[in-house]
């Protein structure tokens, strides 16, 4: 998945920060690189490095921790809320 978007100019990566916070990356992928031993990240030509395993989506197609977001969508909203 990633090597055929490395081919594109310009892609677009939202992912999990900390939490549940997300955050997006923009910019020409310039590798996937290994770190700490075993985590892998994928690097942007803008100095952004995303850890693979909390990528939400490349370019719109699913990623890794995509399951996970998806996950929030689909929680029952009206769980917590009193009846009067």
């Amino acid at each position: 998945m990633f090597l055929e978007e490395q081919k594109k100019e310009f892609s677009k990566v939202f992912y999990f920060v900390t939490g549940n916070d997300v955050e997006e990356a923009k910019g020409k992928i310039t590798g996937l690189v290994k770190s700490d031993g075993f985590k892998k990240y994928l690097t942007f030509d803008s100095g952004d490095k995303v850890r693979v395993d909390r990528i939400i989506t490349v370019n719109g197609i699913p990623g890794p921790a995509y399951d996970e977001y998806d996950s929030y969508a689909l929680a029952c909203l009206n769980c917590n809320v009193q009846a009067d």
